[in-house]
Parts: structure tokens; sequence; C-alpha cells
């Protein structure tokens, strides 16, 4: 390869450079620029995080490769890599397997990638990550030249160098304390938030902005969207992120046991209790409370809660001694609390003491193709575990991830693609190197029960009514809840078990269909 091709696609990267460009476009013309230069079927960025390459921008690739994590220990070519500070161009012949097999996105997916050729990015003379590039038709890169790629991996690192400068002033000119990232995992990869939706970028902000500061957060959402992991990450991003990070699950613990496990208690303070011991507040001294399912608190407990937010002071159970405690309260539920206040289920006082900065987690359905990089990472996670060279998505299964309404959102998610793995592997006789999970392994039923009934019944029986096909559903719907409230005494906790639906999720549907 002669030096004015080099030259000529290297020169307009350089431009970006100096341009105030975001990241993903950054990284976008840079993959684009090398695919045009040295033609390829796929190309990546990754970056290395502690023992983890996380992808940052690919081209070429499914798109849920974007959501996987990529245990370095578990790709050999990723360690051959990053163990060389030059190009590495692999055989065509190599038996190290490729951790993009059954990901490239061709005609023919299922085929195994065949060449591969990659460059660590050098920042600060440490490894920052890899450039990679994939082809599908054996040899495509005998000829081509590695000094080739070592020019791209140099304005690579420049560019990623400009990119991290360019945040980093930008969150100290806000606050010194922000400038941790709420998507690092200190502790590793498995408690990451993922997405790249408008509506994902949104809550990060929010993340990033009230991190800092010490002000009570009531996280709200419907069950499984991850408000764990928001409150994790807004302990990360603030000043107490090295103190200590206590979670207590509310709805765990009878009423009896949440109090000693709150404030502590001495001995003799009740049946049991053979000892003093700390309770949650105290072990979070310095550090963040998480207190999760908040909403099932009872209200003798929400009193005395009330007490030690306002005054830092609390007594254990049992003792008339005073204990001083600096806590950030972080909380989450799924319940609607400004309802519960108003049925009287719930204290107006300490509710406008949770929500300081409510924060709203949203639910699946509403961060669009995030199903997709969520999907990736939990596949990631299942080909390691099930010991397959790959697990894939087929593009119907794609589709059908796409289409389905999430009523569990995230955590059903993860479920759904650790069943549908399982019993994809089972239907093989001997173990594949590239598992495909088809739409049907997928098993996604999307259907409204009344929709369930019209589709098994005779069309003849079924004349539509005046309000239209929307209308038929609302009405089954409301007649099946109603029922189920009155065999339940109008008891909400009891009729959603039997609906097998979430107390939020019925009190919207309850809303909507005009039964609240």
């Amino acid at each position: 390869m002669t030096a004015k091709p080099l030259l000529t696609a290297l020169l307009p990267l350089v431009s970006d450079l100096s341009c105030d460009l975001p990241d993903q476009e950054r990284y976008r013309r840079l993959l684009q620029a090398m695919r045009g230069l040295l033609p390829c079927d796929a190309a990546a960025l990754l970056r290395l995080d502690g023992e983890w390459l996380v992808p940052l921008a690919v081209d070429g690739l499914s798109a849920d490769t974007l959501g996987r994590r990529f245990r370095v220990s578990e790709h050999p070519r990723f360690q051959a890599l990053l163990s060389r500070p030059e190009p590495t161009r692999f055989p065509s012949d190599s038996p190290l397997p490729d951790p993009y097999d059954g990901l490239v996105d061709a005609a023919h997916v299922d085929l195994e990638v065949h060449d591969c050729m990659g460059c660590p990015l050098m920042v600060d003379e440490r490894p920052w990550g890899l450039l990679t590039l994939d082809a599908l038709t054996a040899g495509q890169f005998q000829s081509l030249e590695l000094e080739a790629l070592q020019a791209f991996a140099s304005l690579a690192a420049a560019t990623v160098t400009v990119a991290e400068r360019i945040e980093h002033l930008a969150l100290r000119a806000e606050d010194e304390h922000q400038r941790a990232e709420v998507y690092r995992q200190a502790s590793g990869q498995d408690k990451e938030l993922i997405g790249q939706s408008k509506a994902h970028k949104r809550l990060v902000e929010e993340i990033r902005l009230v991190g800092g500061s010490d002000l009570t957060v009531l996280i709200t959402g419907e069950t499984g969207v991850g408000k764990e992991l928001v409150a994790q990450a807004l302990h990360r991003a603030s000043n107490r992120a090295d103190k200590p990070l206590i979670s207590l699950n509310c709805a765990a613990l009878p009423d009896t046991l949440v109090e000693s496990e709150l404030f502590g208690h001495v001995r003799g303070a009740f049946t049991g209790a053979h000892g003093e011991r700390r309770g949650k507040f105290e072990l979070a001294n310095g550090g963040t409370l998480f207190l999760d399912e908040v909403g099932e608190l009872p209200l003798a407990v929400q009193a005395k809660l009330l007490r030690v937010l306002q005054s830092g002071q609390l007594q254990r159970l049992g003792s008339d001694r005073e204990h001083r405690v600096d806590v950030r309260l972080i909380a989450a539920t799924n319940r609607d609390l400004a309802e519960e206040v108003r049925n009287g289920n719930y204290r107006a006082d300490f509710y406008h003491r949770l929500s300081v900065y409510p924060l709203q987690v949203p639910p699946l359905r509403e961060r669009g193709r995030d199903v997709l990089l969520l999907a990736g990472y939990f596949l990631e996670q299942n080909r390691s575990r099930l010991g397959l060279g790959s697990l894939r998505l087929s593009a119907e299964a794609q589709a059908a991830l796409l289409g389905y309404d999430w009523p569990g959102n995230v955590r059903e998610l993860e479920h759904l693609i650790g069943r549908s793995a399982l019993k994809a592997l089972g239907q093989h006789g001997q173990r594949p190197r590239i598992l495909t999970l088809e739409a049907a392994d997928l098993d996604l039923r999307n259907v409204a029960p009344a929709m369930q009934i019209v589709a098994e019944a005779p069309s003849a029986d079924l004349p539509l009514p005046e309000g239209g096909l929307r209308e038929a559903v609302d009405d089954y719907q409301r007649q099946i809840v109603e029922a189920c409230l009155n065999r339940h005494q109008d008891n909400w906790a009891a009729a959603a078990r039997e609906l097998g639906l979430d107390r939020a999720n019925l009190n919207r549907l309850a809303k909507r269909l005009g039964l609240r």
C-alpha cells in the first residue's frame, strides 16, 4: 500500500480531532475510514476496562455486539493482541476461537470468521483498548500492510485521548466530585448500566447531576427496570464512593424485624436478641444507605425513620443511648407513593422527605433498540456459562425482541435469554460451535387474554362491538380485574398475585380502565 491512499484516508480524521463531535460520531468515522482503506467484513473499537473489553463502536457486526462485555481471559485472540505493542495478523487456519464468530452482519452469518487482525491502542504508554478487523474470506488480509493498521491505531489513540479529555474537563467544570463514570464498575462488569437510547441517556445524565450531591433520591419505576443498579451508580458518582453502600430490601423482612435491621438492637431487646447488633444506618455511616421496596415500610417505622433523617440521631432497639450517623439515603419503589399517601397508607411527611429528588427509571419498552444491547450483554454471559464458542440471535429473533412489550423489563429479558439458550442447546445432540437463538426459541407471547380468546373462538360468534377491537379488549380486561378484586375483597396485592402482575402495573391498568 502506498503512502498516498493512507494519507488521503487519515487527513479527514486528523481534522476531526479539532472538531466538537460526540464520541460515538468520532469512533464511527474512525471505523468507517479504516474499513474503506483496509477492506473487511467487520471492524470494532474496544476499551479495556480491568479484565473486560467493552465495545465502544462496531461496523459490520450485529447490533447486540455493543452490549457484550468480553472477558479477556476467555478469548485467546484478545489476549494475544493485548500482549504485543504492534499489530497482529492471525493465520486463516488459526486454531484460536474468534470472539466474533456468528456476529458478523452478513448474508451467511453462521460462517466462522476466517481472517482476523488487530492492534492495541496505547494511551500514556499503556494499553487502553483494541482495534480489530475481521473477514469471512480466508486470506483476505494476507496482502495488506500492517503499517496501515498501525497508523490507524495511533490516530485512534489520539481520538480517544481527545474524547476523554473533553469529558474530563466538562465534568470538572461542573463538579469535582463527579469525575467517576457512572458506567464504570470497580467490582467488575456484572452491575453495568447499558444503553444508548435517549431515555437511557437522560437517566444517566440525571444520575451524574444528582450523584455528587447529598440529596435524598427516590428511584421509581416498574419492577425489573434496574432500580438497584441506578442506586449503585448514584453511590459511585458521589463523594461517598469510597465509603460503604449498604442495602436493605424492606419487603423481604417481617414488620417485627424491620426496626432492628435499620437501627440495631441491644441484648434482651426482644426474644432471640442475645447480643448487641448494629443496624444498617450505623453500618452505612459515612456512606450510602439504599432502601429497596421502601413502599412496604410499616407506618410506625416510617415515623422513626423520619426522625433519623431529620436529626441524624437514632437509638438501637431496647436502648436509650443516642447514636449519631452521617448517611446519604437512596430509596426505591415500584409503587405510586403519592397515591398511597392519598389513600392513607403512607405518611405524607415521610414521602416528601424521601422524594427530595425523584428519579424515574424508564421501562424497557420505551428504550427502543437498547433491548438488543442488553440482549447482547446477557448472551455473552450465557455463552461463557454454557461453554459455547458463540451465542447469537437470528434476525427474526431480534425482531421478536424489538416487538415485545416487556412487562417484566430488563429482569424478564435476562431470564428469557438464559432460559432460551439452555433450551436451544438441549435440542442439539452435539454441542454446536455457534448456537443461534431463533424467534421460536424465545417463545414470546405478547397477546392480551381477550385477543387469545378471539383467536380461538369461531369468528361467526364474535360480532365486533361499536367501539372497535380496543374497546372490546378493554372491556374484557375490566371484567377480569373486577372479578378478581371481588374474589379478594378489594385486596389489590392479592389480586395482582393471581393475575400475575406487579401491583404497580395493576394500578396503572386499573386507572386506564377507569377502575380507580
